[in-house]
């Protein structure tokens, strides 16, 4: 193992997928961070297992959608289930057609999350330091200076900036004394990965609910293996528990025989409902499980975490390299500390109503839940609405601070994400979209309408001046096989539309008018951008 060095621009600890993604995206920037975990190696163990839309927005602008895609699936619908009864039955194939490039639930295991992100790591010679833990951390003006346990001796490292991505137990966000405020859930669940001898004949996820309990099958890409997930019951709560002496519960919940022919994993644990008050103190963050948890439901949690460190990297990766202010880096907890609350809130009422067993809940999941959800499926709009929030594409910066918007525009406004659009590329003459349009590191111009050619050349001569390397530029003339675009900009004839994208493909500044000195403005005032000098 190469040797702990003595310091290190950023320090993440932690090599689950939050930590690992940190470290993938500060590589994009060409900063090679110290990336350390207490684990002999990177989790066999499947953990987390929905892959939502955005998630797989984010692989694909790094180059590692492709592989994503090979090693997982798509579930293809969800089912309820009452016993022997089918209660209401969801397609999913293909519900998020026309808004991303990923229109399905994507089931891909954490354990290889983590082994792409790795590979990731090892292509831009970025190692994982395993078996190494903190033990200590002193922030300083600069920074903070970290002692590190690895094997038997102890090593003192400074970092310029800390990323604590250690998980709910965080030692970074013990150190620092951030409270983790919330609940633990009164009842025990269990998991299993269990492969059936005769599963189900689809690729569907299950839920089947019971005045018992409930039990969760999610798929896995291996044929004939699911992930369960189930309440365990009061009389079978005791040290020792083997996935042997659940199935009966389980069997009974289901009303299925349930085949084994081989079980993988079986854990029983409490969830728990927690978040950091703060995200960060001075130059340290919190990022995933470190800064929030929740229950399952909606295979939320593994995400939360990519796009905590998605939105972190851009602006550290910025500072470190002197080409943003340090102000920035407090729009990090401005913008995420609102999603995580949103999601403990809406997760917990989910949860709530699946796990309670009380005589009315029971009437409510019977007799209520079941027509609601195919009431919601016939109606395109809610249908739509329901994608936008499980797959994450929904989630909106629209109050930060780092937004411009100078914009008529009432349906697509600064902060919200780049919407996916496909776009006929007049000058190559082939299909791309607006999303490889933003596949470089940095933030990316794009002028739609018609302007005049001297112009589109001013513009790239002060983008070379002030922005070389930094600001990418695309421009789209209006045209019949484009329109669409114009139409969702909301341009009109004659119109033309600036829009400058962030690095984490959400929109940063929307203005009716192309204009220099504006688009300058938003980068030196709003973003705190240092341009290179003439």
């Amino acid at each position: 193992m190469i040797p702990l060095p003595k310091h290190t621009q950023v320090l993440i600890v932690g090599a689950g997928p939050s930590g690992l993604m940190m470290a993938a995206q500060l590589l994009r920037y060409g900063i090679v961070p110290v990336i350390i975990d207490t684990r002999q190696g990177p989790t066999s163990q499947t953990k987390a297992l929905a892959v939502q839309a955005r998630s797989m927005e984010i692989y694909r602008q790094m180059g590692l959608s492709n592989q994503a895609l090979k090693e997982g699936k798509p579930a293809t619908g969800a089912v309820l289930h009452r016993g022997d009864t089918v209660m209401a039955r969801i397609p999913l194939t293909e519900i998020g057609v026309g808004q991303t490039p990923f229109p399905y639930v994507f089931m891909l295991p954490q354990s290889k999350n983590e082994r792409i992100l790795l590979d990731y790591l090892t292509l831009n010679c970025c190692p994982v330091y395993w078996e190494t833990s903190l033990n200590a951390l002193r922030q300083t003006g600069d920074g903070a200076d970290a002692t590190l346990q690895a094997d038997d001796s102890t090593h003192t490292l400074h970092a310029d900036y800390v990323i604590g991505a250690d998980g709910a137990h965080s030692v970074v966000r013990k150190q620092l004394g951030i409270p983790f405020s919330g609940d633990t859930y009164a009842h025990k669940f269990y998991l299993a990965d269990i492969k059936f001898k005769d599963g189900f004949d689809d690729d569907c996820l299950h839920m089947f609910l019971s005045n018992m309990g409930f039990a969760a099958f999610f798929l896995m890409p291996e044929e004939r293996t699911y992930r369960v997930v189930g309440n365990l019951p009061a009389a079978l709560d005791k040290d020792g528990i083997t996935f042997e002496e659940v199935l009966p519960h389980l069997r009974a919940v289901t009303t299925q025989p349930l085949n084994i022919e081989n079980q993988n994993w079986f854990t029983v644990y409490k969830l728990h409902h927690r978040m950091a008050d703060k995200f960060n103190e001075d130059r340290c963050f919190l990022i995933g499980d470190a800064a929030h948890i929740h229950s399952p439901v909606g295979g939320q949690g593994m995400n939360t975490g990519l796009q905590d460190a998605y939105n972190l990297a851009w602006k550290l990766a910025g500072v470190v390299t002197g080409q943003l202010a340090p102000g920035i880096l407090i729009s990090y907890a401005e913008e995420r500390m609102p999603v995580a609350r949103a999601l403990l809130s809406s997760t917990d009422r989910a949860f709530n109503v699946i796990t309670s067993q009380s005589f009315f809940s029971n009437l409510f999941k019977r007799f209520i839940v079941p027509p609601l959800l195919k009431y919601i499926w016939k109606k395109d709009k809610m249908r739509t609405d329901a994608f936008r929030a499980l797959s994450q594409i929904g989630i909106n910066y629209r109050d930060s601070k780092i937004n411009l918007h100078l914009s008529h525009n009432s349906k697509i406004k600064a902060g919200d994400r780049l919407p996916y659009l496909e776009i006929f590329d007049e000058k190559k003459q082939e299909m791309t979209d607006i999303h490889a349009w933003c596949s470089k590191p940095g933030f990316t111009l794009i002028t739609i309408g018609i302007v005049q050619e001297n112009y589109l050349f001013a513009l790239a001569k002060w983008i070379t001046q002030q922005y070389n390397l930094t600001l990418n530029f695309f421009h789209l003339p209006p045209s019949d096989k484009n329109q669409h675009i114009l139409d969702t900009f909301e341009i009109r004839p004659g119109q033309r539309k600036a829009l400058i994208i962030r690095p984490d493909m959400y929109i940063g500044y929307v203005n009716d008018i192309i204009d220099m000195d504006m688009m300058d403005n938003y980068l030196r005032e709003v973003v705190a951008f240092s341009p290179l000098t003439p």
